[in-house]
């Protein structure tokens, strides 16, 4: 089945997030991320969550919870911030997509907490492209988003294979449970 009928059928049901964890659209990056080191996703996922971070406060002016959530989270992977602090900036985020009322902005401010997380869990890693995957199909239109969707999808594996080779040359330090 071609991706575009996956999110098709979820938009007809009206459901909130558009592209499937386990779905056609992200199968290639699902692979890739498996086994990866998780210092390596969560540089990726942190990468990916600073652009979200820029665009919502373009949209979104005065909103700081997701840029406090994605300082939280820098702190919590390099060891100077407990995981209950983190948490609750990532918490935070989540809840200022439940007060957005603008489809595009919950999918993306929920991508943005979803790829902090990823210094807790790595299979959180999925969570960002499905929300930021959803937020341009919102932004498109479902008949009109597959070139950007596409596009995007592969700066996700280029940006991957980029920090499956270079990670270790990120200077850290590395909080302790990521050294694992």
């Amino acid at each position: 089945m071609d991706w575009m009928e996956e999110i098709r059928e979820k938009a007809r049901r009206k459901n909130a997030i558009l592209i499937a964890k386990d779905g056609v659209c992200l199968r290639e990056l699902r692979q890739r991320l498996e086994g990866q080191d998780h210092r390596a996703v969560v540089l990726w996922a942190l990468e990916l969550a600073q652009e979200g971070v820029e665009a919502l406060e373009a949209a979104c002016p005065g909103e700081n919870r997701p840029r406090l959530a994605l300082a939280a989270s820098w702190l919590w992977a390099r060891g100077r911030e407990k995981m209950r602090g983190a948490q609750r900036a990532i918490l935070d985020c989540h809840a200022a997509a439940k007060e957005m009322e603008d489809p595009e902005h919950i999918a993306l401010c929920h991508a943005v907490g979803q790829a902090c997380a990823v210094v807790h869990t790595a299979g959180h890693a999925l969570g960002f492209p499905m929300y930021e995957l959803t937020a341009l199909v919102r932004q498109y239109g479902v008949e009109h988003c597959r070139e950007a969707v596409e596009a995007r999808r592969q700066q996700y594996l280029d940006r991957l294979t980029y920090w499956q080779t270079h990670w270790q040359e990120d200077p850290g330090p590395w909080a302790a449970f990521l050294c694992r």
